[in-house]
């Protein structure tokens, strides 16, 4: 999805839209920094967001340890000022990866909660 609201604006609105429904951002990589420092420029902005449920992801780990390799999931956050869009992997998709049934449930939900978090990234559209 996209948004015309500022990259803090993504930023606050993704952060409390995590943590309303009880996700926590384990960390943000931004990409043209970490290519800056390796000594290539990059210009587009290209943050990803890695968010999980601890509740959800001990469901899906004691599944499938090989569940672990798809985890956390990831919000990508890129673009420029008032042109951002913002994408994840469906995690439904990364499931079916692993052919265990049992996962299906979890990944729905999961997809349900990180679409409302980008949802309250992007703001009004």
């Amino acid at each position: 999805m996209t948004s015309k609201r500022s990259l803090a604006e993504i930023d606050t609105a993704l952060q409390a839209g995590a943590a309303r429904r009880a996700f926590g951002v384990l960390g943000v990589h931004d990409l043209r920094e970490a290519m800056r420092k390796k000594g290539v420029e990059f210009e587009p902005v290209c943050l990803i967001y890695e968010v999980c449920n601890p509740h959800q992801a001990k469901t899906v780990l004691e599944a499938n340890g090989a569940v672990s390799t798809a985890l956390p999931c990831r919000i990508s956050v890129y673009g420029k000022e008032g042109a951002y869009t913002i994408a994840t992997i469906r995690p439904t998709a990364l499931m079916s990866i692993f052919g265990e049934p049992g996962l299906e449930a979890a990944a729905n939900e999961v997809e349900r909660v990180v679409k409302g978090i980008m949802e309250d990234a992007a703001g009004p559209q």
